[in-house]
């Protein structure tokens, strides 16, 4: 190929790519795609994050716990308490400590977590226990009155205000019924069947009950006057919202993250053991029967006794041997009581009773320290050997 063709086939080229460069240009259209990747880490972590943003866009300061430890450094005056936490293992303690804290001048807005059991006069939430609400099925109650048969949104839970026209409507979960045996509640929200929300005074403070914190969960906050209910029981406060958190272990985090290196880590451990259990030098050779004297026998015994019996064992034996001697150096030994048998050992081994006593004893179930252990055998064969 001499230079000519080179440059007629190089300048085609260059003119075929400015036509499909000047064919994209006109053709082409540029667009916007906005790429849902999900909630984030920290939406995932906290299921409430959208609530406590929302409050804070109201002005309102909002902490995050996962315990009630935090509760003695929150002044219960301009603060609320959301306690959306799971409280199965929530302690008498730890009730009173909330109660408390409310009577003092604090707000309390908690979820009912139990069903009250007739037969036994309580459910299994201290809490809800303590303000004397109960928690029932909406499907066990009677059916709705007739003025509310035509409700347009039986579902929803309608709250009243003073000087409003038109109820608030949030989605609480209608499976479940707040009853008030002792007509201590000032404001509750009904469906069209049910109680779902109470309020009540309690000391200088208040406590609000409701069936379910799920309405305040990231996305239904967005549905209905669910963020405004939220806001409505917190409003010109501080807001301390206790619920706990699910995170991975660390030994999850660890397989997810460094599976190579755990594997190669159990390998060089393995490694290890082998190599510290591996046998150095010749087999220590067992000893002749021949040199085995009766003294070995009898140690040999008695360590087996000691480990498959333990000590009582050893003890009661010692005990048994003691008082057949003293049987046998002094008739009607066993019709004797306990003080009297002590007295004639006393007499027949020249020992004080105190030590006599002590030596028999009746053995202790525990386990003794090897000096005790000792010190007590010591005893029962002095007195064996002097009878």
């Amino acid at each position: 190929m001499n230079r000519r063709n080179a440059w007629l086939i190089g300048g085609l080229l260059v003119a075929l790519l400015a036509a499909l460069s000047l064919y994209l240009y006109f053709k082409a259209r540029p667009y916007q795609e906005v790429i849902d990747h999900g909630p984030s880490p920290l939406a995932q972590a906290n299921p409430y994050l959208a609530a406590e943003m929302f409050l804070r866009e109201r002005g309102l300061t909002v902490s995050h716990a996962e315990t009630l430890a935090v509760l003695p450094d929150i002044d219960p005056r301009r603060h609320t308490l959301l306690l959306f936490g799971e409280r199965s293992r929530m302690t008498p303690r730890q009730v009173d400590q909330v109660l408390n804290w409310a009577r003092a001048g604090g707000r309390l807005v908690f979820v009912a977590e139990a069903l009250w059991d007739k037969q036994a006069g309580q459910s299994d939430d201290l809490l809800l226990d303590r303000v004397q609400l109960h928690q029932s099925l909406s499907k066990n109650l009677k059916g709705p009155p007739a003025e509310l048969a035509d409700d347009p949104y039986p579902n929803l839970t309608k709250l009243y205000l003073e000087d409003e026209d038109a109820p608030a409507y949030v989605g609480f979960d209608t499976a479940f019924h707040l009853e008030d045996p002792k007509n201590l509640a000032q404001a509750w929200a009904n469906s069209a069947k049910a109680t779902h929300m109470m309020q009540l005074a309690y000391g200088l403070g208040s406590i609000t009950v409701v069936t379910d914190a799920e309405l305040w969960k990231t996305p239904s906050i967005s549905q209905h006057d669910n963020a405004w209910l939220l806001w409505y029981l917190s409003a010109d406060t501080d807001v301390t919202l206790v619920f706990s958190t699910e995170h991975d272990s660390l030994p999850a985090l660890l397989w997810r993250y460094f599976p190579q290196a755990i594997v190669a880590l159990l390998a060089l451990i393995a490694l290890g053991l082998w190599h510290v259990g591996v046998r150095h030098g010749p087999l220590l050779a067992p000893a002749p029967r021949a040199r085995r004297q009766l003294q070995e026998h009898l140690r040999a015994s008695a360590d087996f006794i000691l480990r498959h019996n333990g000590q009582h064992l050893l003890l009661q034996a010692l005990q048994q041997d003691v008082l057949r001697r003293a049987r046998r150096r002094h008739p009607g030994f066993d019709q004797l009581n306990v003080a009297e048998q002590w007295l004639v050992l006393s007499r027949l081994t020249r020992q004080p009773t105190r030590a006599i006593s002590q030596a028999l004893s009746p053995v202790p179930k525990q386990r003794m320290s090897s000096a005790d252990f000792s010190r007590q055998v010591a005893h029962l064969q002095t007195l064996r050997n002097t009878l």
